[in-house]
């Protein structure tokens, strides 16, 4: 039996309704994945929305929980408690409707994935600001919800360097415009909202040819569909149907009651983000996404400089806090432009792959669930393309910001797999990928740990990778090339210490072999060849240098003539690794 409609909403219905989004979003994330054709089919808007989504319930479940531990009672937890209307979930038993609203857009806005998710997070910062206006207010009317939804939608079309119509913008417009000619309460509101936004998303394969072509609907706005549908259930009871991911077909009508089923050369240094000459496709290669700390005037030059450099420029936030998000063909370039604005951090890089890049024609058909995936940390931007190059979903690790589990549990659905091997490259986090390791199988996923302990045992492991063996055998062969490999760095000491090698001081260089320190020098290249021949005396075929940002113009070729003078049979390969938190990572194998 239906509910009997909710005249306002307030912190307990904004916890429903992210519990609800959150549970709609997962029936539906393999459909909106598999009709995403725009801006790029890489076949993962449904999971970036539920992530996003998924942030921010988290977040909200936080200022519940914290609420409760101050003493303020405990309210349902929904979905399965707590219906709308239920006399218990009072004032009382809930924070304020501004720290809910705040919390879920601040969860959105630093768990964003995607170019739809970050404009998702936009939308619910831009009901936060309306919602939170009055902190003192426990609930607002239908008046109040009109006027979110319509700030909502026109923050989210500013946050868009370029905004196209037939798309998430589209049906967000369409919905505040519907909202906004409704007379009556939240669930009034919230009615006319879904509706506008069925009715525009079934538009959106006239207003854009790709869509049209694939014959199917706007994915991030079917998504966007499924959250103010699940807004619809909160305020009413009552579960709208289903909606057509294909691009026809009128406008569905509501009114199902709660519980329906619902649908769903050796010589050369190579800077892995640049691509090679005549491979620029037609479309950036890069996803580049990454939480910023920053000034309002340095993220409007961000704006500028990364316009410039790529398209699909999402930048949504403020107070200090935001989320950027573009494609680019220079990866590196993207993140050094986030390095002179502020302070960037989860920083991750995607590589379409040549069949993900989009196209003018956007003939490319959305990526299917793939049968093998790799994850990896890497310590620099350069490093990340290199692997996004061979085909790994990578994982960005800052000096002395180490990824948390989440963040891998995160890449691992990202790589939109059955199967993951998972490349930690660093021996500290090793517990921690083993927890991620864990979290990934209960959900499903087939993880396989390599405990790689830097990221050129975790290029040698990629080298050999192959996804047509059994997962066995890949496994194995990939942890046997990890194994073989020896690895060093060559950096500065920060302070005065005891070493195996000796007592350093504050601005020696070091080389660490296999993680202990074994020489202690004062010039970088002479450190290096030091390090170096040590390695090769126990033999070697192949040499892998991966220079940071830091590190002398001459220690390459000088390693590389080392090489070739007194090492005959070795190869030497040499990568630009960028900001590494060293000045050189050394590989033999």
């Amino acid at each position: 039996m239906a509910q009997v409609p909710q005249t306002f909403l307030d912190a307990l219905a904004v916890r429903t309704w992210c519990g609800l989004a959150l549970r709609a979003l997962g029936r539906a994330r393999e459909e909106i994945d598999a009709i995403n054709v725009y801006p790029v089919a890489d076949g993962d808007t449904g999971t970036n929305l539920y992530l996003t989504v998924e942030s921010a319930a988290t977040a909200v479940e936080a200022v519940f929980a914290g609420h409760e531990a101050r003493g303020g009672g405990a309210a349902p937890a929904v979905p399965g408690g707590g219906a709308p209307g239920d006399p218990v979930a009072s004032a009382a038993s809930a924070p304020s409707l501004a720290d809910a609203v705040r919390a879920m857009a601040h969860g959105a806005l630093i768990g964003a994935r995607g170019n739809s998710g970050t404009i998702l997070a936009q939308l619910l910062r831009g009901m936060a600001q309306v919602l939170a206006e009055d902190p003192d207010r426990t609930r607002t009317d239908g008046k109040g919800l009109g006027l979110a939804l319509r700030h909502a939608a026109d923050s989210a079309r500013q946050a868009v360097a370029h905004p196209v119509e037939g798309t998430v913008l589209s049906v967000a417009s369409a919905a505040a415009d519907a909202a906004r000619t409704a007379d009556g309460d939240c669930a009034a509101v919230a009615r006319a909202a879904h509706r506008g936004a069925c009715a525009a998303l079934a538009r959106t394969p006239a207003q854009l040819p790709v869509l049209e072509r694939s014959g199917v609907v706007d994915a991030g706005g079917r998504g966007l569909v499924a959250v103010l549908g699940a807004l619809v259930e909160t305020l009413t009871g009552e579960v709208p149907a289903a909606v057509a991911a294909a691009g026809t077909g009128p406008a569905p009508e509501e009114g199902a009651p709660s519980g329906t089923a619902t649908d769903t050369d050796a010589g050369t240094v190579i800077d892995p983000c640049e691509p090679p000459d005549g491979e620029q496709g037609d479309g950036p290669a890069y996803e580049v996404i990454y939480l910023l700390e920053a000034e309002d005037t340095a993220v409007a030059r961000l704006r500028d400089r990364l316009d410039a450099l790529g398209d699909s420029l999402v930048v949504v936030g403020g107070d200090g806090l935001w989320n950027v998000h573009v494609h680019v063909d220079d990866a590196g370039a993207a993140v050094e432009a986030g390095l002179e604005a502020g302070r960037p951090y989860r920083i991750r890089i995607t590589h379409f792959g040549a069949d993900d890049v989009h196209t003018v024609r956007g003939e490319r058909p959305p990526r299917e669930r793939v049968q093998r995936g790799v994850v990896a940390v890497v310590p620099g931007e350069g490093l990340a393309c290199l692997y996004a190059d061979s085909g790994a979903t990578t994982v960005l690790a800052r000096p002395g910001e180490p990824p948390a589990s989440g963040e891998l549990v995160q890449a691992v659905r990202r790589a939109h797999a059955r199967e993951v091997v998972l490349l930690p490259n660093d021996a500290e986090l090793r517990h921690t990928a083993a927890a991620a390791a864990e979290q990934a199988r209960a959900e499903g996923v087939r993880v396989a740990l390599i405990p790689t302990r830097s990221a050129v045992q975790g290029l040698a492991a990629l080298a050999v990778h192959e996804p047509g063996r059994r997962f066995d055998e890949d496994v194995v062969a990939m942890t046997s090339a990890a194994g073989a490999t020896r690895y060093a760095e060559v950096t500065v000491a920060e302070h005065r210490s005891w070493t195996m090698a000796g007592i350093c001081q504050a601005g020696d260089v070091l080389g660490l072999i296999d993680g202990d320190v074994a020489v202690i020098g004062a010039d970088v290249t002479d450190t290096a060849r030091t390090v170096l021949d040590r390695m090769l005396a126990a033999g070697g075929e192949l040499v892998t240098l991966v220079l940071g940002d830091e590190a002398p113009e001459e220690v390459a070729e000088h390693l590389r003539n080392r090489v070739r003078e007194a090492y005959l049979a070795v190869d030497t390969v040499v990568y630009r690794g960028g900001r590494q938190g060293t000045l050189l990572l050394i590989g033999v194998e």
